[in-house]
Parts: structure tokens; sequence; C-alpha cells
């Protein structure tokens, strides 16, 4: 069961594609991809991530349901005051920055067209120390898990490049209302709102639902 399309457009302000980086600050893997830096170009969002994208850490991003990572230009503004530091667009590892879009406050499962792509919601981006160390804060995973701004992880259904200045629409919502901040507050400690998680469980990520199902298994024991 879906809700009625949510009211308004929002707008690509910038497509953005990895830097490789290395340093200390990359842990073991000793590379990272999380400098994202705007593009000039339309860039192809395929199912398996973003053309010309570059993702050093596997096992944690990456893969169909991590495919595009979103975030919005509110909540750059957001991190920008709080760190008192410019953040552009890609500062946070995202891949679209857009503008009129709650990334942050999306429905898991909801589908959002993005220009001639269609791509759905699958959860939260996961603050980690590579993240906190890129950024040079190493408080920041846990004022990132606090502000509960994670913004959008999302699959691609239907592959097409995108551009600066294209339309995003949100094409239907899931009725069950859970966001990806609602998941990255159940991930990291608010174990109230697993009851409510659950509801959700069909529109995760392979990764959300195999943390989702070891979660409920420990609270049944």
């Amino acid at each position: 069961m879906t809700t009625s399309t949510a009211p308004g457009e929002g707008r690509v302000e910038s497509v953005n594609l990895a830097v490789v980086r290395t340093g200390e600050w990359t842990m073991q893997k000793g590379r990272s991809g999380i400098d994202k830096r705007p593009v000039d170009r339309s860039v192809l969002l395929a199912a398996d991530g973003v053309e010309g994208d570059t993702i050093c850490d596997l096992e944690h991003h990456g893969g169909p349901d991590q495919a595009v990572y979103a975030y919005s230009c509110d909540d750059l503004a957001f991190w920008t005051a709080e760190l008192g530091q410019p953040l552009s667009p890609g500062a946070v590892g995202e891949n679209l920055t857009l503008s009129g879009v709650d990334c942050s406050g999306a429905v898991v499962g909801e589908r959002w067209q993005v220009g001639a792509a269609v791509l759905q919601v699958r959860g939260p981006r996961i603050p980690c120390r590579v993240f906190a160390g890129f950024r040079g804060v190493p408080d920041l995973v846990k004022r990132f898990i606090a502000a509960g701004r994670p913004g959008a992880y999302l699959a691609v259904l239907q592959p097409a490049a995108v551009k600066v200045g294209d339309t995003v629409r949100v094409v239907d919502r899931p009725a069950h209302g859970v966001t990806v901040a609602h998941i990255l507050a159940a991930r990291t400690g608010e174990r109230s709102l697993l009851p409510q998680v659950a509801t959700a469980r069909e529109h995760l990520g392979a990764r959300g639902r195999a943390w989702l199902d070891r979660t409920l298994e420990v609270t049944r024991t």
C-alpha cells in the first residue's frame, strides 16, 4: 500500500564523483573514495553504481542497494554551521546533492524520479571513522548520529544519465512511514524503534535486512 505522491519538486544541484584519496585517516583500506567533487556533465546512474565513481570499501559501501548516495542542501547548510567549516556539494561523500528534497526524512521504499532515472530509497548512510577522519572532526560520528541527518542510499530501478538541473519527484511513498533517520537511530541504539522498523523490512537493502534479522533474533533470546 502506498500513499499519494508528495507535493512539490526538487532539483539536482550537483552530481559528484570520487577523487581517490590516501592517508592515515583512510584506516586499514589505505585509500578512500569519500572525497566526491562536482562534475559538469551527465553521469549514468546504473543498477551497479554511478558511472565514473570509485568505492574502495566494498564490504560496507556500494552494491545494488547502495548504488547512489543523496544528500540535501539543507543538511549541508546545517553541517556548515555546526562544524564552522564550509561544506560544498559532495562534502559528505554524496553522489547527488539535492534541493527541495528531504533526503534524511525520506521514507524507506519511496521511489524518486530523477530526470529520466527512477531510484528507490533503501536506507541511511551509517557514519564511520573514515568519514570523521576525512572531515578532520574526531567526534563527527557521534555528532552525525545525534543530528539524525544521514542522507539516503538508493537503488537504481531505471538507469539513466542525470545532470545538474534535473527535476526530482517523489513518485510514490510506502504507508509504513519509516524514514532513513528512523533506521539510523535504531541501528545506533534506539531499540524501541525496532517494531516500527520491522514494518519496512521488505524495502530495506540486503545489509539492512541482515542487520534487522540479527537484531530481532537477539532481542527474542
